[in-house]
């Protein structure tokens, strides 16, 4: 299932063939609900958010090591894991891309996507 993108139109990747990767990568492990959120000029912590979501903590955790591997595969240099003790919310920073990974529950409680819609503020301008 294709991801849906949250952002002005879905504007071409910083780097698209690292958000390429993972899109294929998370398709291919069945995580489900996939969405892209376009962070430039809403954020500097990265270009892009994927927030995605496994069945149990078990298949989020599988699906976090496979989308390291393949990162680090593809030559997309370092990769920085938190959360994978637990694998409720795993987070994976591949620098231009930041990843979520949740259990369904973990996903609905903190809404990432509300908190990152179009309404949020632009990052640096006065309230």
């Amino acid at each position: 299932m294709p991801a849906a993108h949250i952002g002005a139109g879905a504007p071409a990747a910083a780097n698209p063939a690292l958000l390429h990767l993972i899109l294929d990568v998370l398709d291919d492990n069945k995580a489900e609900e996939t969405v892209v959120i376009d962070l430039r000029g809403k954020s500097s912590l990265a270009d892009e958010m994927v927030i995605s979501t496994g069945r149990s903590n078990r298949h989020v955790g599988a699906i976090a090591d496979k989308l390291v591997e393949e990162i680090k595969k593809g030559g997309h240099g370092k990769v920085v894991v938190e959360g994978l003790p637990h694998c409720d919310w795993v987070l994976i920073d591949a620098g231009d891309v930041i990843v979520h990974l949740f259990r369904p529950e973990v996903r609905a409680f903190y809404n990432l996507e509300k908190m990152w819609s179009e309404g949020r503020p632009v990052e640096g301008a006065l309230s």
